[in-house]
């Protein structure tokens, strides 16, 4: 029991850190990825066209959760989250004298949007339920070396080859294969066996791969050829710190509804607009990108370059796959949002398309950005017990 547990916390940060996430709505890891013109002194840029009438006739696409509402007059249990207000449609608009958008407003969803006085504490048993259930079947059916296939299927997969470097790589390569194929084929299955069925096969295929990708990973992370050491040099570990906090913040803008994660709550194919899609329309793909850089530069070496080379290529492979899933499944809505945004962080921000509100801060400062600081700093905290969980499993 006490390996079991330790191989969960184990599981919970690596899967975090390597941006692997299983139980994410594919959404935020796929896009388009383009390059935005560089604009010269005193060039004049042209107005974004109007948006059709058959956009504009379009409800906005909003959760459950969504709601536009002022910060004044607010009921009195919602006081209690006063220290975490929402910036809504209209504070965007008055607030900062113009829409994002000439003649209209947002045509996707509010991020990080929570509200307590919504949340049903049976939905919440229901929840608590269904993760221990499915923690103890990934404990008997894949990770416990007595009773599971996780060992069986690292031994199969290196019979490939005997270079790490080589097998961290093909086990990125399944798990992506399978991860943005069922992503992929959503729209189809959902229509088939319905969303919430469509969730658990989805979750229940990639998270057995994704355990065994990180476990392989922690346990030879330090294997391969020695490119360079920079460990001991002043600065890195700050550098290091500081870039990984900063990754998690755009890893996982699409999974603060957990109801909806674990099939408690209708699952969806969400169009975020708020927050930090403000920056970059896919995050999780950023995110991953720095997560990569700074680890590759801690551990410098060959096993390092392969991981992140195997990550770095997946996510980029998905932000061309979730901008067509997006577009398929919104159409000119979402050509709407992707004029305004962009891949690149701030590109859409510096050459004027997208116009932040002037209290733009009050879209972070949310309970679950919050809940992620304490998430990330513990999962720092325990990289020793991390590390020890990983190392029992031997693969």
């Amino acid at each position: 029991m006490n390996f079991s547990f330790n191989f969960i916390v184990s599981w919970v940060h690596s899967s975090l850190s390597l941006s692997l996430s299983l139980m994410a709505s594919p959404l935020s890891l796929h896009t388009h990825l383009h390059f935005i013109p560089s604009i010269r002194p005193n060039q004049r840029t042209l107005p974004l066209a109007p948006i059709p009438p058959s956009v504009l006739s379009l409800k906005p696409f909003k959760s459950p959760n969504f709601k536009t509402r002022p910060i004044q007059g607010t009921p009195n249990w919602n006081r209690l989250l006063s220290l975490f207000p929402r910036a809504s449609i209209e504070e965007a608009e008055t607030d900062a004298g113009e829409t994002t958008e000439p003649g209209g407003c947002l045509v996707g969803e509010d991020s990080a949007a929570f509200e307590i006085g919504e949340q049903s504490i049976k939905s919440w048993v229901y929840f608590g339920a269904i993760l221990g259930a499915v923690l103890f079947a990934l404990d008997v059916v894949w990770i416990d070396p007595s009773t599971g296939f996780g060992t069986a299927f690292v031994e199969a997969v290196g019979g490939f080859s005997d270079s790490p470097e080589v097998m961290v790589l093909v086990l990125i390569l399944i798990f992506a294969t399978v991860h943005s194929g069922l992503a992929s084929l959503r729209a189809s299955c959902e229509k088939l066996i319905g969303e919430r069925a469509y969730r658990v096969l989805f979750a229940g295929t990639s998270l057995p791969l994704a355990v065994s990708t990180i476990v392989y990973f922690i346990n030879h992370r330090y294997d391969g050829t020695q490119l360079w050491q920079v460990q001991s040099v002043p600065g890195v570990h700050q550098f290091v710190w500081v870039a990984s906090f900063i990754s998690f913040f755009f890893l996982y803008p699409s999974t603060f509804n957990l109801l909806e994660v674990a099939a408690v709550d209708k699952p969806k194919l969400h169009m975020w607009e708020t927050g930090i899609m403000r920056i970059t329309r896919h995050p999780q793909m950023v995110g991953q990108v720095i997560w990569c850089v700074a680890h590759t530069l801690w551990i410098g070496n060959s096993v390092a370059v392969a991981a992140s080379i195997g990550l770095i290529g997946h996510h980029l492979f998905g932000v061309w796959n979730g901008d067509r899933r997006l577009s398929l499944r919104y159409g000119e809505a979402f050509n709407v949002l992707k004029s305004r945004t962009s891949v690149l962080p701030f590109a859409a921000i510096l050459d004027g398309r997208q116009k932040l509100p002037k209290d733009y801060f009050k879209e972070f400062i949310r309970l679950p950005y919050l809940t992620i600081t304490f998430l990330t700093l513990g999962a720092y905290l325990a990289h020793p017990l991390m590390q020890a969980a990983s190392y029992r499993l031997h693969w």
